[in-house]
């Protein structure tokens, strides 16, 4: 019998990323230290860092046939994620990024062309094995169909015995008000910087103890703080934190966010505790900082 997977939802994109020595000024013409194209999005980016820290995974996701799918798939395959629940489809175009990593500070400033491709949604959720699946991680995107595919999995739940459930998070990222019911759903939810200091929270303690009521009973809340580490919040009550693990010099953040999550999910996976999941989510966020892209994180 195989060994079940974890399966990312979410997003794929083409990253073109360009490294400069410092951040340009509007209007003039910089030369770039180096210019690459690497697979992004949150989802996609997730299933990276799984596949390097050795958990099996699957990545469900939206493309559009051209050169740029091709790019993205012959680099899922070369991570070995399985594909087979990503859809092709008939309108749109793979969204592409254009990334300005700063060198001196590790910044990544991000122009995201969005170019009508759809998201998944809850009828192609629908051709989904559950039995495969140890643990799905949803990022929040077009909330209503992520709603009808989180309760499927809550209904297959129901009926299986302890140990077989599969477990569930849950990233709104992006504050946007139609994600904030993704709250309400899964065993984990992860919410941004972003998204806290959107909704008028200060820190990420600030930001657990404001947003708890809205996730279900028994849930925990994460939230990561970059440099300030990252703190969790569970039905005990008691605030969790990791401080954070910055490299001796950072140089690329793009992706961070998304190492965190993944490095959490997999240690929790793996039976960890809550605490060790949190730290080793941090150590792998950090080391992930120090490097351009992903390879080298372990």
């Amino acid at each position: 019998m195989e060994e079940k997977r974890i399966l990312c939802v979410g997003l794929v994109v083409l990253d073109i990323i360009n490294v400069v020595d410092k951040y340009p000024e509007e209007d003039t013409d910089t030369r770039c230290l180096s210019q690459r194209w690497q697979r992004g999005g949150n989802a996609s980016n997730s299933c990276t860092v799984l596949s390097l820290l050795g958990a099996p995974c699957a990545f469900m996701g939206s493309l559009a046939p051209g050169h740029v799918a091709d790019f993205v798939l012959d680099d899922l395959r070369r991570y070995s994620v399985d594909l087979h629940y990503t859809v092709f489809q008939t309108t749109g175009s793979v969204p592409i990024s254009t990334v300005i990593v700063n060198e001196a500070s590790g910044s990544r400033t991000i122009l995201h062309a969005y170019r009508n491709l759809p998201d998944v949604s809850a009828l192609d959720f629908e051709k989904v094995d559950l039995t495969r699946f140890k643990w799905i991680h949803i990022e929040g995107r077009n909330a209503s169909e992520q709603v009808k595919m989180l309760q499927r999995i809550e209904q297959h739940n129901a009926q299986q015995p302890p140990g077989q459930k599969i477990r569930v998070s849950v990233e709104v990222e992006k504050p946007r008000e139609e994600l904030f019911q993704l709250f309400g759903y899964g065993d984990m939810v992860f919410v941004s910087k972003d998204v806290a200091k959107h909704l008028g929270f200060r820190s990420s303690v600030e930001a657990l103890r404001g947003l708890y009521s809205r996730v279900r009973k028994g849930a925990v809340l994460i939230c990561a703080w970059a440099e300030k580490g990252a703190d969790a919040l569970g039905p005990d009550g008691q605030l969790l934190h990791s401080d954070a693990f910055p490299p001796p010099r950072v140089v690329d953040t793009l992706g961070a966010g998304d190492t965190f999550n993944a490095s959490v999910i997999f240690s929790l996976s793996q039976g960890k505790s809550m605490q060790e999941a949190l730290r080793f989510g941090c150590q792998v966020a950090g080391k992930k900082c120090g490097l351009q892209g992903f390879d080298g994180i372990v």
